[in-house]
């Protein structure tokens, strides 16, 4: 396992997804809807033996009333949020909206994951800790 991921939470599962990210990519390339990538890697983690539920819902509550429901891409064994893109790069209101998945759930480490002309990717991390406060 890579030194720098021993610190974060659930260094080993996100590194495997790290290696499974650069294997779709490698082998799809760059130019297919965000969909494609999806299935693919729904494919290779299930292949690996992860528990991987595609379009997770997270409901959006606001004074304890759902005011919106939003669909991760992939939901990791219920310890990692993944969002897929398809984009010329990585926008601010890409890690936002990562960033918000994480606020809305008890799931602390998200992986933004880019398909696009140059792979990217974006860890967040919130730990439950802080949303209680």
């Amino acid at each position: 396992m890579n030194a720098d991921l021993q610190d974060f939470k659930h260094p080993e599962i996100t590194e495997n997804i790290i290696k499974t990210f650069y294997s779709v990519y490698n082998a799809l390339g760059y130019g297919f809807l965000e969909k494609v990538y999806e299935n693919a890697f729904l494919l290779e983690l299930k292949g690996y033996g992860y528990q991987a539920i595609p379009q997770y819902p997270i409901k959006v509550l606001y004074n304890n009333i759902v005011v919106g429901e939003y669909f991760a891409d992939i939901l990791v064994e219920g310890k990692v949020i993944l969002e897929i893109k398809a984009v010329k790069s990585i926008a601010e209101e890409h890690e936002a909206q990562l960033l918000n998945y994480l606020k809305a759930t008890n799931i602390e480490v998200g992986l933004l994951l880019n398909f696009g002309p140059k792979p990217e990717i974006r860890r967040k991390a919130f730990n439950n800790e802080r949303k209680q406060s």
